[in-house]
């Protein structure tokens, strides 16, 4: 039995609400972005008309002033709070005790999401500490994984950032990432002044041990 054919039976003026409503069961029940071909295939439905149904659905939920609206992440569609209600959201969060990422572990990720693909030789060179167990604890996590691997000698594990890592900030793609990576100072650069700093710091104080938590 087709789609069309399981609401025939529809008396609604709008011949498009079933339509959305199977949109909205779909997404409530998606554990992750759900893509619009998917969608399309799903309820039958060419691909533009689930597109402007999104739309629709997008539009009734600001009229109404919901808490939740249809964000579009990684190149699918999901259900997420909107913006005002952060506040409320955050203190649920907070009150599950997750564990969150040190600040070693959000540094070492930033850098990889500026600098993909990065091997941890590059990611030592830039935070001038070994990132092995950082780098393992994020790809834990689902954050990184293994992009590929750089064809100089060693052939070293190229790292990059995840869909897990775009759905989690809300973000489309990494074209959204804020534009800052051209603040991120090269591998060169920072050696540079590394070794400037040390030839200053040395003569008046022991070297700081930089610990990974």
């Amino acid at each position: 039995m087709s789609f069309d054919q399981a609401i025939e039976g529809d008396t609604t003026d709008d011949p498009g609400s079933e339509h959305r409503r199977a949109i909205e069961a779909i997404l409530l029940v998606a554990h992750e972005p759900v893509s619009p071909d998917l969608i399309a295939q799903l309820i039958e439905r060419p691909l533009d008309e689930v597109i402007d149904s999104i739309d629709r659905l997008r539009d009734e939920y600001r009229r109404e002033g919901r808490g939740f609206e249809i964000g579009e992440v990684a190149g699918g569609y999901r259900f997420q709070t909107v913006a005002d209600v952060a506040p409320w959201v955050e203190r649920f969060v907070l009150s599950e005790q997750r564990a969150r990422l040190s600040g070693a572990a959000l540094e070492t990720l930033a850098i990889v999401a500026y600098k993909q693909p990065i091997s941890r030789a590059q990611v030592a060179s830039i935070r001038g500490v070994d990132p092995d167990g950082v780098l393992r604890s994020l790809a834990a996590r689902g954050y990184i994984a293994e992009v590929g691997r750089d064809p100089g000698p060693g052939q070293a594990v190229m790292w990059g950032t995840t869909q897990t890592f775009l759905e989690r900030l809300g973000l489309p793609s990494l074209d959204h990432l804020p534009p800052i990576a051209e603040f991120i100072p090269s591998a060169d650069v920072v050696e540079t002044l590394e070794t400037g700093l040390r030839l200053d710091t040395d003569v008046i104080a022991d070297p700081v041990v930089d610990a990974d938590g």
